[in-house]
């Protein structure tokens, strides 16, 4: 029988999935579940060909799972875009901080994606994944000076920060045969409406070379014999929904570009970031893909026409946009409490240490009940983590079908920052992940266990002794 597709639960009062009547290819921003999300005969939620309940049965709860030809489908449309709208070269990065696993910098790799990395441990994940050293991208505040080594000895690109970094990497280069290539961030000054945590554009950031200080920094390095300062780079925030704030940016970027030029700087690339937002919620309404790099892309042109310059090799560092929308987390419902006339509460298995976003930053997510696809939404519940944390809350007033322990909750649009941010609060361990593709379920996390838990752990022999 065949997998089938149902109406919006806010037309219907039922689960739904995305439905397209003409067949177009649909933008994995313009919906809160994965590009190949059915309803299959049993009324289960199927993803990549796989049903989560059985995927549930097999690999157990909580789950990541990652559907591998949305991100792919993310991928394609980010550098389809680029070629149509920009007549120079350009490089899409994965920013791999949204999730870094060997599995998703592999697949980022093979669809000729580079890697912007802010660690060595996200550096040495996408050396492992096969990403070429030359087509990563290194950023960060405070890089370490092993770090700056261990990137330099593989060739990748120092996304110079700040002072430090820059003496700290002149003097690296010294004893270098080949100029070590860098490009510099700048903070842009730019603001636009996102969480103050995750707002980097703006003067008061801890990310950046101040402007004030460009020609500063440009008569710096030209006296950097084995520096070769290649490009430019500002961001200005994360889950952004306008596209304004993108035009402004380009015209900053353009005029850091131009006077780096009368410096006599070999800049011939420039980085304007990522930070397009994707959908939580049926009322989050995020520009596309394709409109997201058409803005940035004619922004440039003009910027470039402006000051007669040529177009320079054009960089973007999505991350959200390429793996938030094309992941859910599955869980467990367990116990329930109702405190009639005020909530609900309906627990499951995981909570903040698999997801903090909610409780770091108010994040709000939408569920389904993954066995229940087509019951009718008759409860509001509050969904709860396990942890012993009173804000340990995953979905405020979440509409679902009447549930039971042992139901499937797929939480939706969790690839971004969920497993990155993952931690081991009250010594929960963390969940498995798989990718699925064409009914085939493979792991790419596997799920630690209470051995995992101890294994750094070390105990003075002083305290072997019973306590008395």
């Amino acid at each position: 029988m065949s997998s089938t597709t149902i109406a919006n639960p806010q037309n219907s009062g039922c689960q739904y999935l995305p439905a397209t009547n003409d067949g177009a290819e649909r933008s994995p921003n313009q919906y809160l579940l994965p590009l190949t999300a059915k309803v299959n005969h049993k009324e289960h939620l199927e993803i990549g060909g796989c049903d989560v309940a059985d995927l549930v049965a097999r690999f157990g709860s909580p789950l990541y799972i990652l559907d591998e030809d949305s991100v792919r489908a993310a991928a394609r449309q980010y550098r389809e875009a680029f070629r149509r709208y920009w007549a120079g070269d350009s490089l899409v990065l994965y920013a791999s901080k949204a999730w870094s696993c060997l599995a998703v910098c592999a697949i980022a790799g093979s669809e000729g994606l580079g890697i912007d990395v802010v660690s060595g441990g996200e550096l040495y994940t996408a050396l492992q994944a096969g990403v070429p050293g030359d087509k990563l991208y290194f950023h960060g505040n405070n890089k370490s000076l092993e770090e700056l080594r261990f990137a330099v000895d593989n060739g990748c690109t120092i996304m110079v920060d700040n002072w430090l970094e820059m003496s700290t990497v002149a003097a690296i280069s010294k004893a270098k045969p080949q100029p070590v290539r860098i490009m510099l961030r700048f903070t842009p000054g730019i603001e636009c409406h996102t969480h103050e945590y995750i707002r980097t554009g703006h003067l008061d950031s801890k990310f950046g070379f101040d402007p004030d200080q460009v020609e500063q920094v440009f008569d710096y390095l030209r006296q950097q014999s084995n520096v070769d300062c290649v490009g430019l780079h500002a961001h200005i925030g994360s889950q952004i929904f306008e596209l304004e704030p993108h035009r402004d940016l380009a015209g900053v970027l353009v005029g850091w570009y131009k006077l780096a030029l009368s410096y006599g700087l070999p800049v011939e690339q420039l980085n304007v970031g990522g930070g397009l937002g994707i959908r939580y919620t049926e009322s989050d309404d995020p520009p596309s893909i394709d409109a997201w790099v058409k803005v940035i892309c004619e922004a440039m042109t003009e910027a470039c026409k402006a000051q007669d310059v040529p177009l320079p090799r054009l960089l973007s560092e999505p991350g959200r946009s390429l793996i938030g929308s094309a992941c859910v987390t599955a869980y467990t419902i367990g116990s329930q409490k109702v405190i009639p006339e005020i909530r609900t509460y309906l627990a499951v298995d995981g909570g903040m240490s698999d997801n903090p976003r909610p409780i770091t930053y108010q994040s709000v997510y939408r569920a389904v009940v993954a066995n229940r696809m087509k019951d009718p939404l008759t409860e509001t519940v509050t969904v709860a983590g396990k942890h012993c944390e009173s804000g340990d809350i995953l979905i405020k007033s979440a509409k679902l079908p009447n549930s039971q322990p042992g139901d499937i909750l797929v939480v939706m649009a969790t690839g971004a920052y969920n497993y990155s941010m993952a931690s081991n609060y009250n010594r929960l361990p963390r969940p498995a992940g798989v990718v699925v593709k064409n009914g085939e379920a493979n792991i790419i996390l596997q799920r630690e266990n209470y051995v995992d838990l101890l294994r750094h752990d070390r105990l003075p022999g002083r305290l072997l002794h019973p306590h008395v």
